[in-house]
This record gives C-alpha cells, structure tokens and sequence, in this order.
C-alpha cells in the first residue's frame, strides 16, 4: 500500500468518570427489588392461605393426601424462585461491577477499535485496513460535515491491521484542518468482484463512562464499547 510516511499518536491525559451511582445498576435494582416483594406477597398470601385451609379442615373429610402434597410442592416452588431472584440479582450487580472495572483499566492506554473515524492532529491521522484478498482498494475521506475531501485508489495485498497514514492533504492538494475525518474503503479483486473490507482506529483512551451499560470508552471524542476493542498498543 502505497502511504504517506510518518504516523503519530496523540497524547491524551486520562480523565475518570465517576458516578455516585450507575443509572444501569440503579435499574437492574429497582426491576429486582419490585419483582421480588411481588413474589414474596404472594408467597406470604399462599403460606396463610395453606395454614387457614389446614385449621379448618373438616375432621370427618381430611384434606386429600395428593392435593396437600402438590400444595406443598407448589409452596417449596415458590420459595425456591425467591432464592433464584436473589441469587440473578447478585450476579448482575458483579457482572456490572466487573464491566466497569475492566473498563477503568483501558484509561490512558492507547487501543485500536473497529470504527472508521480518526481524528487527524498536527496534520497525521491513521487507520487500520482489514483486506481479506488481494484487491484494488478505493480510499474515501470525509469531513466531519460529510464532505469527501479525498479520494485515492490502492493496490493492497491481502492481510489485517494494514496501516494506512493521511497527511491532511485533500485531493486538490490542499491542507486541511485536524479534527475528525471518517475513512470508507471499498474494493475490488482481480476478477471485478467486490471485497469486504473492514477499518480500526488507533488512538488512547482519554476517558469512561460509568452511567452506561455498558460502559462507554472515550477515544478521540469517538464512544465505543469493551468488546469493540481489537488490541492494546504498548
């Protein structure tokens, strides 16, 4: 591929998020807490009922031994879903806890993401192309404001995580201004069809959001998720 030369990350002091609360949580709480004083209600208004239907059996025509046995396997169900109700609830709240930690461990480290916007600084912005054959691959570069600012057309073998760096230099030779640029790529086999290609972007993770689920990675004024992340750059 033919490149500009020369690439540079930009340094980005990390900053944290910190919520009082997660909204998130908060929710996943409140739903856990309703639906369990629903059931314990319920459970409660089966236990009297039970005990009233016992106290005032009549002695003479007892209680039938098979429907007080499915009374009472419907009472041990009962008590079994407040346990699992707790037991879910618990969970969430570790798996929101988790998330959240291994999102607080990216901050200030620099990542490479799917995602076809770059921010270009001091008139350098880089991407990563993912090409799966041989191909003529079509690189178009748009503003921020959606308009193509360049366009240029590259033989590209086959192979993932291709840089590809851009100086800033639109296609009428001009220079433009940093900010954020989006990448499209598009390409072209040897036989006409048309090839798949994916982008990454590089760049360090300046901050997280905590008050999504799940959390959000701030890179470059771009959000992405934990699992959008590729690799970690050392």
């Amino acid at each position: 591929m033919t490149t500009t030369a020369g690439t540079s990350n930009p340094v980005v002091s990390g900053t944290t998020t910190l919520p009082a609360s997660s909204k998130s949580g908060s929710s996943a709480a409140a739903s856990s807490a309703l639906a369990s004083s629903q059931i314990a209600g319920n459970f409660q208004s089966f236990l009297t009922l039970l005990t009233t239907q016992l106290q005032n059996q009549n002695p003479l025509s007892p209680l039938d031994t098979n429907q007080f046995t499915q009374q009472l396997v419907e009472f041990a169900g009962v008590q079994q879903q407040l346990n699992t109700n707790d037991s879910l609830a618990t969970l969430v709240s570790l798996q929101q806890t988790a998330q959240s930690t291994q999102a607080l461990g990216f901050v200030g480290k620099t990542a490479v993401v799917n995602g076809s916007t770059a921010t270009l600084t001091n008139s350098k912005a880089t991407w990563q192309l993912s090409v799966p054959s041989n191909s003529d691959v079509t690189i178009n570069i748009a503003s921020s404001t959606g308009q193509t600012v360049y366009t240029g057309t590259f033989a590209v073998a086959a192979g993932n995580n291709q840089p590809f760096a851009w100086n800033g230099l639109a296609s009428d030779g001009t220079q433009l201004p940093d900010g954020s640029y989006k990448l499209t790529a598009t390409g072209k086999d040897s036989a006409g069809n048309t090839v798949a290609i994916t982008t990454q972007v590089e760049g360090v993770v300046n901050s997280v959001d905590l008050t999504q689920s799940p959390p959000l990675l701030s890179i470059d004024g771009q959000t992405y998720t934990v699992n959008q992340i590729q690799s970690i750059v050392n």
